[in-house]
């Protein structure tokens, strides 16, 4: 059953047109059969004088590898041991390190760690490049075989050898893989704030997000004075449960909007009556890390005036891909559609940008540490609208209320500045006399 997904997992459904018998499409199928015969005849040489003998379907899933790799980063072919990868990912439980990863230039990058696991708390970080595993170099391999062998059975040893830019040499790390069993939501009430932590959308996230503002409201004795939703290095995942989390904080009005090839080729999503926060004020956190179906909600949540947004500029993953089962042991997985937040924004290579810009002044390495974006990757996918590059110019104005360092803030007992910036704002907008815009 094909399921909607955002990436990095994205699954929609797809329609094939049969094309219309026409002069002009003869001529275009007659330079696409010559083409062909050019492949195969590049086919048969490879097949009948390359220096060590290669089987068939290597050749061919070669040749299929490089026609998705030349569309964009996220079209793939995916056989049997890349599409229960793909499942594993999305069920969140396999046993690995908790790495998002991607490929540049021909090495492992990291997107970001996921929080509470082995390489989070080993204190890799997004911008990090893995040069090799266990002394092997990574280099030249491709991005599914190099995540396959950070993954293995819970319990057992990896060394990552990391590079990582403003440090003169490359360190080793030593994880012991887990079982990643992700705790896709989390909250506690951190000084009257609810603070609900959300890791992922996989299967179920809207209940659960259900039932963390319930739980949230007993513990509070009430409501608390405001949320804060953590979708910080929150990579995606189902499209459904992103819809399903923003419905949860509007009242109305569309979510998002699918648009394909086609200019009628348009689905979009609306939320139902019912707040379950109530019209209390909201705070989403984003940073680098927060991707697809996050920019969804942080999207959703902007546009209709309900949240404001904090952090810092998203990942920017606006294209949804379609996952398609050719057969029992392979799949496609293909771009077809871009999605727009309700404003008609799409925030493909752009992102969302925050409401006000508060960086992570809890990490000493913040200045240093090159972010990754989706514009950063080779062949992304442009945006149908405009971009404005004034908006993804960094600011190097010195704003005073971010001049503490990370071990000021430290005596301070603060681990995490943007979630404390974010509760401490809404304490003040609770004591004030406005608040944040209400649910229209």
């Amino acid at each position: 059953m094909i399921r909607k997904l955002l990436p990095p997992l994205a699954l929609v459904g797809a329609l094939a047109l049969l094309p219309v018998a026409t002069a002009t499409q003869a001529a275009a199928d007659a330079d696409t059969f010559k083409e062909l015969e050019t492949f195969m005849g590049v086919f048969e040489r490879v097949r009948a004088n390359y220096v060590d003998k290669v089987d068939d379907h290597t050749l061919i899933k070669g040749a299929i590898d490089g026609m998705l790799a030349s569309l964009d980063p996220h079209s793939s072919y995916l056989e049997a041991s890349d599409f229960n990868q793909l499942r594993t990912t999305t069920d969140g439980n396999y046993g690995g390190l908790g790495l998002s990863v991607t490929q540049e230039d021909g090495t492992v990058k990291v997107i970001s760690p996921t929080e509470d696991t082995p390489a989070d708390r080993a204190g890799i970080k997004a911008g990090d490049y893995i040069t090799h595993l266990d002394g092997e170099l990574l280099y030249g391999l491709d991005l599914d075989a190099s995540v396959d062998k950070m993954r293995g059975p819970p319990g057992s040893s990896i060394k990552l050898t990391i590079v990582r830019p403003g440090r003169d040499k490359p360190f080793d790390v030593t994880l012991r893989r887990e079982r990643i069993e992700l705790r896709p939501v989390k909250w506690e009430i951190k000084e009257g704030v609810g603070v609900l932590n959300i890791n992922q959308f996989s299967a179920n996230v809207g209940e659960q997000v259900a039932a963390a503002l319930t739980a949230m409201d007993k513990a509070a004795g009430g409501k608390p004075i405001g949320y804060v939703v953590d979708l910080r290095s929150n990579p995606g995942g189902l499209l459904d449960q992103a819809v399903t989390v923003s419905d949860a904080f509007l009242d109305r009005g569309e979510i998002v909007s699918e648009r394909g090839r086609a200019k009628d080729d348009i689905e979009r999503f609306y939320a139902r009556p019912g707040d379950l926060a109530g019209g209390r004020p909201i705070v989403v956190l984003v940073d680098a890390g927060s991707a697809s179906a996050a920019e969804i909600v942080a999207g959703a949540l902007q546009d209709h005036r309900r949240a404001i947004v904090m952090g810092e500029r998203s990942f920017g993953k606006g294209s949804v891909q379609t996952v398609i089962q050719l057969d029992q042991q392979s799949a496609l997985r293909l771009t077809t559609a871009r999605y727009y937040t309700p404003s008609g924004k799409s925030v493909q290579a752009g992102g969302i940008d925050p409401d006000i810009i508060v960086p992570q002044l809890s990490d000493p390495d913040y200045k240093d540490r090159p972010t990754v974006r989706e514009a950063d990757l080779r062949r992304h996918l442009i945006a149908q609208n405009k971009v404005d590059d004034k908006l993804l110019e960094k600011d190097e104005t010195v704003d005073p209320r971010f001049s503490l360092t990370a071990a000021e803030l430290e005596k301070k007992g603060v681990k995490d500045f943007q979630l404390d910036y974010a509760v401490k704002s809404l304490k003040r907008l609770a004591a004030g006399p406005t608040g944040l815009p209400k649910a229209r």
